[in-house]
């Protein structure tokens, strides 16, 4: 049995892998104060709950973008598992050619975003993850990360509305029944759901004109599937497409 990791700044993603295919995924809140022990318990009783037990994983692979959280949790499954995590990092071997200019710059959810839709989906593509951050990636036709653009995510942009404004509230991030809002709550559900989709839309035509060819598109993470559901170009949504990632890179390195 493997255990996939992916570290958000929202949340943390497990996955479990046995008999060739994902028995079970869960979240957890990403918070930088715990500690590897509370991890460990966390990770244990999640496992329990939906029916797993953690003395049967053998592996575990672990994506990260907060550093913190990252090493805790890589001692939190050495000291439950007795396994040692592999960390995805430089000097781990993805198979992906990094064409930006900083390629140890590319974040660990870019990289093992871009694995997975490699291993599942006709080339190039556009890779669409929608957590704290919105990132945008086009993924050429021989399976080249090429770059991308970075935005606020919606939850995000609802907090900064939120806390820096004196008369807008809070919202449900949901489709008003109209995109032409009659009052504050629907104005702003337009604006984030609506709004996102048309950047969304807007930002896969722009580069596919930059790129000179239509690419495939998937969406992963957050919020993505109530946004795209909105959007005029076809997307597919892929739940775990970070998690596949993370499989294929683990295997590419440990079997």
């Amino acid at each position: 049995m493997l255990l996939l990791i992916d570290i958000g700044n929202t949340n943390v993603t497990l996955g479990v892998y046995k008999n060739e295919k994902f028995v079970l995924t869960a979240r957890l809140a990403t918070e930088t104060g715990r500690t590897a022990d509370q991890y460990a318990i966390d990770i244990r009783d999640v496992l329990s709950l939906h029916g797993e037990n953690y003395k049967d994983i053998e592996g575990c692979a672990i994506s990260s973008v907060v550093p913190s959280v990252g090493d805790a949790v890589k001692r939190a499954i050495e000291r439950l598992c007795n396994v040692t995590p592999l960390s995805l990092g430089p000097g781990v071997k993805t198979g992906l050619n990094i064409k930006i200019d900083n390629p140890a710059q590319l974040g660990a959810d870019l990289a093992a975003g871009a694995v997975g839709a490699i291993a599942k989906y006709p080339l190039p593509c556009i890779v669409i993850d929608m957590g704290t951050a919105t990132t945008i990636s086009l993924i050429g036709e021989n399976g080249e990360m090429l770059g991308g653009a970075i935005a606020a995510g919606v939850r995000l942009t609802l907090k900064a509305l939120f806390e820096n404004t004196a008369q807008l509230p809070s919202v449900n991030i949901e489709a008003p029944a109209d995109i032409v809002g009659k009052n504050t709550v629907d104005c702003m559900k337009s604006g984030l759901v609506f709004g996102t989709a048309s950047m969304i839309d807007g930002m896969i035509e722009r580069m596919e004109a930059s790129y000179g060819k239509p690419c495939t598109v998937v969406a992963t993470g957050g919020l993505s599937k109530e946004i795209i559901r909105h959007c005029k170009r076809e997307i597919n949504y892929d739940e775990n497409l970070l998690l596949d990632g993370l499989l294929t890179i683990y295997e590419k390195n440990i079997l």
